[in-house]
């Protein structure tokens, strides 16, 4: 049986076998992370297309599935969480819920869980979510245009 001093000592040895080492580079003087520096940008507003009220629009309704599941609720308002997930078949259970949650989150959908067995859960676009309604419509008539004016000889 092995002490608690030979069980250290293997401990160590294991510790220096596995110990990652930091070489500097050849020519190098200094390490390239600055202790210092800020994480964000205080300079945002030297650069107005950061903040543009185009890309706040984008991180709310922005990504592959977030139209498309608005578009979906629209179409039968409200609509239930199964009814959804039937409808759009390729997105993962998981995606879809993070997805319906940020849309919530943002005030786009709301989000209805009724106390019954089994559980009922309904979204529907409050009154921002409806007035995406207009923006929904245009972007279909302009992917239609768009097929137009490329099927066009």
């Amino acid at each position: 049986m092995a002490g608690p001093r030979s069980f250290a000592a293997k401990s160590e040895a294991a510790n220096a076998r596995n110990q990652v080492v930091y070489q500097t580079i050849p020519g190098m003087t200094d390490d390239t992370i600055i202790a210092d520096q800020s994480i964000t940008n205080e300079d945002s507003d030297a650069f107005p297309e950061k903040n543009c009220n185009m890309n706040i629009a984008l991180d709310i309704i922005g990504g592959k599935w977030k139209l498309m599941l608005l578009n979906k609720i629209r179409e039968e308002c409200p609509m239930r969480f199964g009814v959804l997930r039937r409808k759009l078949p390729h997105i993962t259970q998981a995606t879809l819920t993070a997805q319906l949650k940020q849309l919530e989150r943002d005030g786009v959908l709301l989000r209805e869980a009724y106390a019954e067995s089994p559980p009922r859960v309904e979204y529907k676009l409050t009154e921002i979510g409806k007035s995406l309604i207009p923006i929904m419509d245009a972007l279909c008539a302009w992917g239609e245009d768009y097929q137009l004016q490329i099927q066009a000889p």
